[in-house]
């Protein structure tokens, strides 16, 4: 039996509901109007049935922090990771977050309950000569080697995630002025400065593109950048399979993919000399464009810290 503890309208029509009922509520809100990734619409969508579970898919309102932390220590007991549960206890965070904005309950109980603490991975990240012998692995002539040129380069030189390079479209280019216009999470949109090697590789692209396109009797332009062997847009996968293939190709052991050369950017740059500001301006990292604290960096600011400190933003040295 649930029970009412507020005064308000809105207290009292959730003593009415169940939580399954405010949580597809809040994952329509993540949906529509944060524009939430559909991996990361999953992951919340799973912590928070598991939490109804839990729960009985009790009210709200009869939700405490002893319930959160009951859930927390269950999922410990159950032999899940600490950085796994201190995901879903983020999903709770955010979640009582809303249910507090919006005058559902009269507190954000998840707030009160402690993040267990996780282990520190300091992140993998290629050494100089080896992101330069990487990004020169791809050989031959014609679109495929042309293309994975283009995208080691490309990860290289901007730090992008996997899901925006996939996502780039050909308009996204400003060649003559060195920039990448990329789509980050909840469709957030920045400039990224490319270094010249990154542009070379991106031009030789384009006219094997162009060519292709011709080959194929395409009379459309289409959108996508980076063309798979078929003609459509490549995938995250096809793309973590092209760093992947090339990184094997080198001799590199171990796990490697498009993160590790997002770290390999981001490292380069700091040990270059860049400030950290500028490096999360750069990846485009969420607390920049949420916290009043942080001012947003002009372009031509971010264009000569990453002139100074990439080591391959101007590289004439073919």
């Amino acid at each position: 039996m649930t029970r009412c503890r507020g005064g308000s309208t809105a207290l009292h029509a959730m003593a009415q509901e169940t939580l399954d009922t405010y949580i597809r509520q809040f994952l329509t809100y993540l949906d529509i109007e944060r524009g939430v990734s559909p991996h990361t619409m999953k992951a919340y969508e799973q912590d928070l049935k598991e939490f109804s579970e839990y729960c009985r898919a009790a009210s709200p309102l009869d939700i405490e922090m002893i319930d959160i932390r009951g859930f927390v220590a269950e999922k410990i007991m159950a032999g899940k990771s600490k950085t796994t549960v201190a995901r879903k206890l983020a999903t709770l965070r955010s979640f009582f977050r809303y249910l507090y904005r919006e005058g559902y309950v009269k507190a954000n109980q998840a707030k009160l309950v402690p993040t267990p603490k996780t282990p520190k991975h300091l992140p993998n990240f290629l050494s100089v000569d080896d992101a330069f012998t990487l990004v020169q692995t791809p050989e031959g002539i014609g679109l495929l080697p042309a293309r994975d040129r283009a995208v080691l380069e490309l990860f290289y030189a901007s730090g992008l995630r996997v899901s925006e390079v996939a996502g780039l479209n050909t308009d996204d280019l400003n060649l003559r002025e060195g920039l990448v216009k990329a789509r980050g999470k909840g469709k957030k949109e920045r400039i990224v400065p490319v270094g010249s090697k990154a542009l070379d590789a991106l031009k030789s692209y384009l006219v094997e593109r162009m060519l292709f396109r011709k080959k194929k009797a395409d009379s459309g332009s289409g959108p996508a950048l980076f063309l798979n062997r078929s003609g459509g847009r490549l995938t995250d996968r096809q793309i973590r399979r092209i760093v992947v293939k090339h990184a094997r190709a080198m001799g590199i052991s171990g796990q490697i993919g498009p993160h590790t050369l997002r770290h390999t950017f981001a490292t380069h740059l700091l040990l270059g000399g860049a400030d950290l500001r500028t490096i999360q301006e750069l990846l485009g990292h969420s607390s920049l464009s949420t916290t009043q604290k942080y001012t947003h960096l002009d372009v031509g600011h971010l264009i000569d810290v990453y002139d100074k400190a990439h080591p391959l933003a101007n590289d004439t040295d073919k």
